[in-house]
């Protein structure tokens, strides 16, 4: 059996916790270093443990399983590559896996980071492999005197901030397509435009990917019967379920919509080249008798009519004008022009 001092040893402390506290169940909480992580034990009904790890430190699924007693298969499950969101129940836990929009500076906004999370009545363990804002963004409210107060209240904070971060960025192509409506096509480079409709598409893809999978585990969330989720979680985390409802039919509205300004710029495209290549085919049509004439009157061949005579240019462009007089009477006609 694996001694359980010799799992922990094996996990570095700069590199396994991120950041660890524990909540005083009246909005605060102390910030602990890894050792006293390693060993800590409840003094009082209010407090839980609440550690932010590094998912990809060798042995991390070893340690969890030993210092929390999981089975094997969730912890393999908190350390996994496999992101999909998703939920389940352990016992007195749940496990949740949840993805959230990548607010890091210089990243690209639909690269949806993951982050598990599993949490029991005294504990929460949160592991990721990329820098999330959510988090650290919870740790200061702690640090304020204004954060959760128990487990319920942190999973709930966290899902509900993940869900927030994601309407800020519904908002930003919603904004970017509104303009690009109010453009009309008539400002800016086309080619640039249609650039940029297809990179919102693609944006959308990529969030619909895996909010829709969310929506299912926030709903499986909001339905466990957990003594640590009371009424108030329940209904804090049924809000944020028909909030993220809300945004996929947004981000389908979003999509709609710049599918159908890309059509419209498209169109206008096709258009636009249609009229230039018509009036391309006029400016031939007109020319191509009076090149054919032209060409018949300069050949340079014994018997040529005129040769001899003074007026004979001026007759020509007397008769070319008239040729094109009458083309143009007769594309009028047919409404060619």
């Amino acid at each position: 059996m694996t001694n359980p001092i010799e799992t922990i040893s094996k996990i570095p402390e700069d590199d396994a916790l991120l950041f660890g506290c524990v909540l005083d169940g009246k909005g605060g909480a102390r910030v602990i270093d890894w050792a006293e992580a390693l060993t800590w034990k409840q003094e009082s009904p209010n407090e839980t443990l609440w550690l932010h790890c590094d998912r990809t430190i060798e042995g991390m699924d070893g340690w969890l399983a030993t210092r929390f007693a999981m089975n094997d298969e969730t912890s393999e499950v908190l350390v996994s590559n496999e992101t999909r969101p998703r939920s389940f129940r352990e016992g007195g836990s749940i496990v949740a896996i949840l993805r959230g929009v990548n607010l890091n500076d210089d990243n690209d906004p639909d690269d949806m980071i993951a982050m598990q999370i599993w949490a029991t009545d005294h504990y929460v363990i949160s592991l990721r492999r990329r820098q999330m804002r959510t988090p650290r963004d919870v740790l200061a409210l702690l640090k304020q005197g204004r954060g959760p107060h128990g487990p319920g209240d942190l999973v709930t904070e966290l899902t509900e901030r993940l869900i927030y971060n994601l309407s800020k960025r519904i908002m930003v192509m919603n904004e970017r397509i509104d303009a690009l409506e109010a453009m009309d096509g008539a400002d800016g480079d086309v080619t640039a435009q249609l650039a940029e409709i297809a990179a919102i598409r693609r944006s959308c893809l990529a969030i619909k990917r895996y909010m829709s999978p969310q929506y299912d585990a926030l709903v499986q969330i909001a339905e466990k019967d957990l003594d640590w989720l009371n009424p108030d979680h329940h209904r804090r985390l049924r809000e944020t379920t028909e909030r993220l409802k809300r945004y996929l039919d947004d981000i389908d509205v979003s999509k709609e919509s710049a599918l159908v300004l890309q059509d419209d710029l498209n169109n206008r495209a096709a258009q636009e080249t249609n009229k230039t290549m018509y009036i391309l085919s006029i400016v031939a049509a007109i020319f191509l008798p009076l090149g054919f004439l032209t060409g018949l009157l300069g050949i340079n061949v014994g018997g040529m009519p005129g040769v001899d005579t003074p007026i004979a240019f001026w007759v020509v462009v007397v008769l070319l004008i008239g040729v094109m007089a009458l083309q143009y009477y007769l594309f009028k006609k047919l409404k060619w022009l």
